[in-house]
């Protein structure tokens, strides 16, 4: 069986503090890459997770600021990671945010958010990490979805619009990149324990989700970040523009929890 090694390459995680991003992070560290942990608003667990990583499997990492929404930071951040590495080998666009209203009390304003940091953030990010692909040999892009960009649901009409145009951007930079011997592919995942999420899970109840999810079980972080690491390794070097969903088979279960707040007309 082929391993996966990913000794003297460089990856860049963003949202890479917390949750399915540190996962990320740690399993792409214990395979021998060097780690980039983007954060925006929390630096001590970059931080941590940083030191971590050194001390577990003594491979190199960073903690770098950027707002992934911002062109200005996202720019400053790889110059950044210019001065420290030569190239990038693996982005994974993991920073997301979520927000749960009911279409026509929607604002503008958190529309646009969840627009800029799930879906334009992705576009900056890979365009800025394309270019330093582009002067190696390659390299590979994982954009982490959601179920939701197939999946509608009550509550979520701008999340799950964004994660929609996530999955399209994945498969037409494939084919835009494909030429320049990067691969982009993108992973979808469902109910998955995290930090958090945790808690309302467990208040909407471990049962209920359990009768959704037709494999039983609700998903771990290590399960994403298991898909990552194959996508992002050799072993996938036939992987371009698909989509993993990884989710225990719960996106073809028609019951649906509806998180949206009950709307009074006015």
């Amino acid at each position: 069986m082929q391993k996966i090694d990913f000794k003297g390459k460089t990856a860049i995680v963003t949202g890479g503090s917390q949750g399915i991003g540190a996962g990320i992070c740690r399993k792409l560290a214990s395979n021998g890459a060097d780690v980039f942990v983007n954060y925006y608003k929390n630096k001590k667990k970059a931080e941590l997770i940083v030191s971590e990583i050194r001390e577990k499997f003594g491979v190199k990492a960073r903690a770098v600021y950027a707002n992934v929404a911002s062109s200005k930071d996202v720019t400053d951040m790889f110059l950044y990671i210019d001065k420290e590495v030569d190239g990038v080998d693996v982005l994974v666009n993991n920073a997301g945010v979520e927000t749960v209203n009911h279409v026509l009390d929607m604002t503008e304003e958190e529309w646009d958010k969840v627009m800029d940091i799930n879906l334009k953030g992705p576009w900056l990010c890979s365009k800025q990490a394309s270019m330093r692909m582009n002067k190696k040999d390659g390299g590979v892009i994982v954009n982490i979805s959601s179920i939701h960009d197939i999946v509608p649901r009550k509550g979520l009409a701008h999340y799950c619009s964004s994660k929609a145009g996530l999955k399209m951007l994945s498969k037409c930079m494939s084919l835009e990149l494909v030429d320049k011997n990067i691969r982009v592919a993108s992973i979808s995942p469902g109910a998955i324990f995290t930090d958090m999420n945790r808690e309302e899970i467990k208040n909407i109840g471990v049962e209920k989700f359990k009768k959704w999810i037709p494999s039983g079980n609700i998903g771990e972080v290590e399960d994403v970040a298991n898909a990552v690491l194959f996508l992002a390794s050799d072993m996938a070097s036939y992987v371009h523009g698909a989509d993993l969903y990884i989710d225990g088979g719960y996106m073809n279960n028609t019951i649906q929890y509806d998180p949206r707040p009950k709307r009074k007309d006015k």
